[in-house]
């Protein structure tokens, strides 16, 4: 399938993923990952630095003068329960692998065991294997630490297993591909009593009740019906007792854009409907509203490049041009604010029996491991030519 398909490479892309997928750690806790990742770098004769951004990894590879392009995995598990019996099971207890993550370094890891062996490319390429992608910010972490100074790069691309895209394809969009990340946490103070006397009170539940319904005509009555976005409650904490009502209920969710107006607009709105409801019920409503992720937002001529390679590797029509951003996010938008480049999805086949990101069934297909460091190695030699334009 590829020229690396039937390597001894892709045994080893293997061997190294099932190592990683059985000792997942998340947040700024990956020092047996890291530790593995950078002794894997360093035998494959990369100069290797470490600890930037707290647990990240960067493994640099030259070959003559040129450009510099950087390519970026993660190291970070979920908090996740992991359920299937697999020979290479989570051995740390409430934490797996479950987005694919293990996968994503092999590949890399495979990329640069090839590259390392070859004289193919002019030019130098960074491997970034970056720590706490899953909510914590570890690529602006790096960032912060001197990332891109310290290891200039020229442009700076990503990708990620996506199931629901059949495999043997890739999708990619230019401009926003995903959402912006937001989390609020809204606390209803009132005046608690019982149960059966409410008119001695006043309800935070009812109040919080009001408020729910009321935070979803934002987005279907304040943002314009073509600018994408969610706000969702996903948390409702409240009350101890059968017969008491509680003088206070906290609300907790996510708020998912695209474009900066449409997110500043939401986060107004949010604070003026709270005020509305506590004025109408008698309670008051703090608003706690924490911007997390930006949106991804790849930049056109890299899209153009990512296009071409795997159009290469895969057929061009088996490369989905215009694929439909998702309402998830990533912190690979901080690298992208900071350097040109390109986030691309990797199809990874249905999502039956638990094969979706984020579920406790979830296990990175093996047979993606040669197609995605093909892609990385097509790639650096595509943007690091041996003869230069």
């Amino acid at each position: 399938m590829t020229s690396i398909a039937s390597t001894r490479l892709t045994a080893e892309m293997q061997a190294w993923r099932h190592h990683l997928h059985a000792i997942p750690e998340t947040a700024f806790e990956e020092f047996k990952t890291s530790d593995y990742v950078a002794g894997l770098l360093t035998e494959f004769g990369l100069d290797v630095a470490r600890g930037i951004g707290g647990t990240g990894v960067v493994g640099s590879l030259t070959r003559g003068r040129g450009r510099t392009i950087g390519l970026r995995a993660e190291l970070d598990a979920l908090d996740i329960e992991e359920v299937r019996d697999l020979p290479y099971r989570s051995r740390h207890h409430g934490k797996m692998h479950a987005c694919g993550h293990d996968g994503h370094m092999a590949m890399l890891l495979g990329a640069a065991r090839y590259l390392s062996a070859s004289d193919t490319f002019r030019g130098t390429v960074r491997f970034i294997f970056q720590p706490a992608e899953e909510n914590e910010g570890g690529g602006l972490r790096m960032i912060e630490d001197g990332l891109f100074d310290r290891f200039p790069v020229d442009a700076v691309f990503g990708m990620h297993n996506w199931p629901g895209i059949e495999m043997g394809h890739m999708a990619v969009r230019s401009g926003p591909i995903m959402a912006a990340s937001d989390m609020f946490e809204i606390t209803v103070t009132g005046q608690g009593t019982h149960a059966g006397m409410p008119h001695m009170g006043s309800d935070a539940i009812v109040a919080a009740s009001a408020l729910v319904a009321a935070l979803q005509t934002i987005t279907s009555r304040r943002v314009h019906p073509a600018e994408p976005s969610v706000v969702s409650v996903t948390q409702i904490h409240g009350g101890n007792t059968w017969n008491g009502v509680p003088a206070e209920v906290v609300l907790r969710g996510t708020v998912r854009s695209f474009d900066p107006g449409v997110r500043h607009g939401i986060e107004a709105a949010m604070g003026t409907i709270a005020a509305g409801i506590g004025r109408t019920h008698g309670v008051t409503v703090k608003v706690d509203y924490d911007r997390r992720y930006p949106a991804t937002v790849n930049h056109p001529e890299a899209v153009e490049t990512v296009a071409r390679i795997a159009a290469s590797l895969f057929g061009a029509a088996n490369v989905v041009r215009d694929a439909l951003p998702s309402m998830g996010a990533e912190d690979f938008s901080y690298m992208l604010q900071k350097r040109p480049g390109c986030f691309v999805w990797l199809g990874a086949g249905p999502t039956a029996d638990g094969h979706v990101l984020h579920n406790e069934h979830y296990d990175f297909n093996d047979r993606l491991l040669p197609l995605g460091a093909e892609f990385w190695i097509r790639l650096v030699q595509s943007e690091l030519p041996v003869e230069g334009p």
